[in-house]
């Protein structure tokens, strides 16, 4: 129920300042499991995406914004977000068991195969967790792109800006194979990743965006 009203009090408002246009809402099931595997530019994507779709979507999101502003960790619970703390060796694996609880709930589960924010825009080698989920379950994935966001709220900004914004989805993906093979689940991730950089026209890196991150740090 909070997220219905959340949603409700939300949405109008932001229409009327960032003017989302969403292509491909038409793949989003009326019912049942899907995997939402989209591209990462902000920390507002979370935001965007589930509230501009007619069904409720589930995202993993770190620990701290739970615990840190007010205002965010109530977002964060008024939606149903899981909680990750990014600190444990084991917040990956945890988070993709909750995932599939979701699933098998009948619901949808969002995630960023990159792992983490893009640093320059471009698209990042997708982590293999997406795979595991996809092939655990049975459940289809759809392709996401955002456009735009990280123009409203750039990495370091506190503040949104106005900027237009863009969300489009592409068709559902069903893979078959065994998740516990390492080569599967590559093969099965990059498959992905191809159809996302093909909906937002990004420059691909074949690294992953964590390591680029820290290297960028380390130059500073």
């Amino acid at each position: 129920m909070l997220y219905e009203v959340t949603k409700f009090v939300s949405a109008p408002f932001l229409h009327l300042l960032w003017r989302p246009e969403v292509t491909g809402a038409q793949y989003v099931p009326a019912r049942g499991p899907a995997i939402l595997a989209s591209n990462h530019l902000s920390v507002l994507d979370s935001t965007f995406l589930p509230l501009m779709l007619p069904r409720k979507v589930v995202f993993g999101a770190k620990a701290e914004y739970f615990t840190g502003n007010r205002l965010t960790a109530m977002y964060m619970k008024a939606t149903g977000q899981i909680s990750v703390d990014r600190d444990s060796a084991h917040a990956a694996q945890g988070m993709l068991d909750a995932a599939v609880g979701v699933l098998n709930a009948g619901d949808l589960f969002g995630l960023y195969p990159e792992g983490t924010r893009s640093p320059d825009g471009r698209l990042y080698r997708g982590k293999i967790g997406v795979a595991w989920l996809t092939l655990k379950t049975g459940v289809p994935v759809i392709p996401v792109a955002m456009f735009g966001t990280e123009k409203v709220l750039p990495i370091g900004a506190s503040v949104p800006r106005i900027a237009k914004i863009g969300i489009k989805l592409g068709e559902p993906m069903t893979f078959s194979g065994d998740a516990g093979h390492a080569r599967t689940r590559r093969e099965v991730t990059d498959q992905i990743m191809a159809e996302i950089q093909k909906l937002s026209g990004q420059e691909y890196v074949p690294s992953y965006a964590a390591s680029v991150k820290a290297r960028l740090e380390e130059a500073a």
